[in-house]
């Protein structure tokens, strides 16, 4: 029997070799900041194409500009992500809605700021794809019915969007066998035969399509049109004692993710910063969208995906959670 996946699971994090302190001494551990001073926000994320938006704001000076300065460390999933920052291990963190959604049915005290990143809604063109080997004989989602399909984290959003790809295309969710595995080691399993197929986001996407691999579903263009599928949020605590700094933190992201939508060509560039991503393959890579609003009715169509699926212990408010 799959684990059942709380979204508060200790999973080590990933850290980056950046300074978890501003250099001249004015950001405390805590993130709060003297008079004058520079405010350092340790920010938990994913090294996917998803936060491109926060490496150009750090370099264009959205945020240094406001009296920010970002500490991001590398995480497998938002699942991670979400007890670090309650924890007071990061300020912020960057996480798809299904664990955001899986932490307050546990009364985990999180909330939302800031939008993240969404699906760009087109089957064949999405950030996001069911894959599997160039020759196997799967077809469809419906195929997928007792083999092996690798998601980054257990019974989270990337597991309930592909069991409603099974849906959508026949088949029966309950006979397939999730394993988990980070995003970046997706592509040498599947080329590996070691999985039957693997849901992977950019980069790791045009990194299976280069080894010949082949999409056959979108998941999250099947969970909803232009799916809202992560979000930068903080502890309840956090945005209580720190009203300005999350204001701040809000209105430097929003450029930053209106800028990288408007400069796709940068985004693709500060990709290379944090992964390793060869730069033909990088240029294959296909953008999600960035938009400043979080669309709500497909928030609340993971809502019911994740109580179909059995991921949430009572029905997660989306007016206290959401901005």
């Amino acid at each position: 029997m799959r684990r059942l996946f709380t979204g508060l699971t200790a999973v080590t994090l990933l850290v980056t070799a950046t300074a978890c302190g501003s250099s001249d001494g004015s950001g405390s551990p805590d993130g709060t900041t003297p008079s004058g001073g520079t405010t350092t926000l340790k920010v938990g994320i994913i090294p996917i194409v998803d936060v491109a938006p926060l490496y150009l704001g750090q370099r264009k000076g959205f945020f240094s500009e406001r009296g920010l300065k970002l500490s991001l460390s590398l995480a497998q999933g938002g699942a991670a992500i979400v007890p670090g920052v309650v924890s007071g291990q990061f300020q912020f963190g960057f996480s798809n809605v299904t664990s955001l959604m899986i932490a307050q049915s546990n009364n985990v005290p999180v909330k939302a700021v800031a939008n993240g990143i969404a699906s760009t809604g087109v089957q064949g063109k999405d950030f996001s794809a069911l894959t599997v080997q160039k020759d196997s004989p799967i077809r469809s989602a419906k195929d997928l019915e007792g083999k092996k399909v690798a998601v980054n984290t257990l019974k989270n959003i990337n597991e309930t969007s592909v069991r409603e790809s099974v849906r959508k295309a026949g088949g029966d969710p309950d006979k397939v066998t999730f394993v988990e595995l980070a995003f970046d080691q997706m592509p040498a399993a599947l080329d590996g035969g070691r999985i039957d197929a693997a849901q992977v986001v950019e980069p790791a996407l045009a990194t299976v399509k280069s080894q010949g691999g082949r999409e056959i579903a979108w998941p999250l263009v099947d969970v909803a049109p232009n799916c809202t599928v992560a979000m930068y949020f903080t502890s309840t605590r956090y945005a209580q004692q720190n009203p300005e700094v999350v204001r701040k933190f809000q209105a430097a992201t929003a450029e930053s993710l209106a800028y990288a939508d408007a400069h796709p060509d940068e985004a693709r560039q500060a990709v290379t910063t944090y992964t390793k991503i060869p730069a033909d393959v990088l240029a294959k890579v296909t953008l999600p969208k960035w938009p400043a609003e979080a669309n709500r009715a497909s928030i609340e169509a993971l809502e019911k995906l994740g109580e179909t699926d059995g991921l949430f212990k009572q029905s997660p408010d989306l007016d206290k959670l959401l901005p």
